[in-house]
């Protein structure tokens, strides 16, 4: 009998298989990877019963097509970035566990709003591990599937009896609703020295508009934020969320596939718990900061894991399906690597 597995028919840019991270490696040069709205991956898999890290699939704003080539129905959760998805061609909604039977078609649309969706699979995808990951680093060409983006005619290999032993269920989470506008909460350091109160004023009161960005880095157009101590300094690790400002005085932001080091001072740090708001906005969008202390970003880090947990109490029965007519045109908005500057 021939073993379960998804077809992919379609995908377009930036659809990866990624599962929790790939760590431990940084001194060797390996970025953790993993998902860029850690929120929504976590939210798609536990709400299939899967462990939270289990590898799943991570689709960027091209969309994805596949169809259930297995023997046997697999269960499926999906949520994320306001995306429309289809089975069959009718139109289930932004955030569904599903059964798809043997031969159905699932497919995502991008939305009005939203960069990034997830799709989960009961008992996660079955890729090979590399480095105890299953985490695409596709700039290094490890994991996934063959180190790289998805393409048409992919096989994604699942867990033996992969249907949901779930019923068929809306997604509800809050979390998945963030509110775009408000600040993103930052952490000053490790080189706030390098800018005075002036700039670091000026940072937490100007908006900035996001202009380019790609799992590395997302770069940030605005205020000028000068250096008071120069732009340069030894090179050091660096970490998910970090703000580094660099000569053209910029807000650069390190993302999910960030390097292991960087030579540009370092303002400050994304909360976690933003992180995944910070990935779903779209080239065009505005954000501001504000500052909290570590000890405020991590209870709220804590306080939305215990909501993300309880992803369970907010799938309700499914609703009939939505008709076709009225639903808003796909965005189109571009999306390509973040700029001419790369972190360092």
């Amino acid at each position: 009998m021939e073993a379960p597995h998804l077809s992919v028919l379609s995908a377009g840019p930036g659809a990866t298989i990624q599962d929790g991270g790939r760590f431990g490696l940084r001194r060797y040069g390996l970025t953790p990877a993993g998902p860029m709205d850690w929120t929504a991956f976590r939210t798609a898999n536990l709400a299939l019963g899967n462990a939270a890290d289990d590898a799943a699939l991570e689709i960027g704003p091209g969309g994805i097509e596949l169809v259930n080539a297995g023997p046997g129905p697999v269960g499926v959760a999906f949520c994320g970035g306001g995306f429309s998805w289809f089975r069959d061609g009718q139109l289930v909604g932004a955030a569904a566990r599903l059964v798809l039977a043997p031969g159905a078609h699932l497919a995502a649309r991008p939305g009005v709003a939203g960069i990034f969706t997830y799709l989960a699979v009961a008992g996660g995808l079955r890729t090979p591990v590399e480095l105890g990951s299953r985490a695409t680093d596709a700039r290094a060409g490890i994991g996934g599937l063959n180190g790289g983006i998805l393409r048409a005619g992919d096989r994604l290999p699942l867990a033996e009896g992969a249907a949901a032993p779930l019923d068929e269920a809306m997604i509800v989470a809050p979390w998945l609703r963030p509110d775009l506008d408000a600040p993103l909460r930052v952490i000053l350091g490790p080189q706030d020295d390098y800018f005075d109160a002036a700039a670091l004023d000026l940072f937490f009161s100007a908006p900035f508009k996001v202009t380019a960005g790609d799992r590395m880095a997302y770069r940030l157009d605005g205020a000028a934020i000068a250096h008071s101590r120069g732009y340069n300094i030894v090179s050091d690790g660096v970490a998910l969320g970090a703000i580094q400002i660099a000569g053209d005085k910029k807000p650069l932001v390190l993302m999910a596939d960030h390097p292991p080091t960087g030579g540009y001072p370092k303002l400050g740090h994304i909360a976690r718990a933003d992180i995944g708001r910070l990935a779903q906005l779209r080239p065009g969008r505005t954000c501001r900061f504000a500052q909290v202390s570590a000890e405020t970003a991590r209870q709220a880090l804590l306080a939305l894991k215990e909501a993300v947990a309880t992803t369970h109490s907010f799938c309700r029965p499914l609703r009939r399906v939505v008709a076709l007519a009225g639903l808003p045109a796909p965005d189109r908005s571009p999306w390509s690597g973040a700029g001419n500057r790369r972190p360092r």
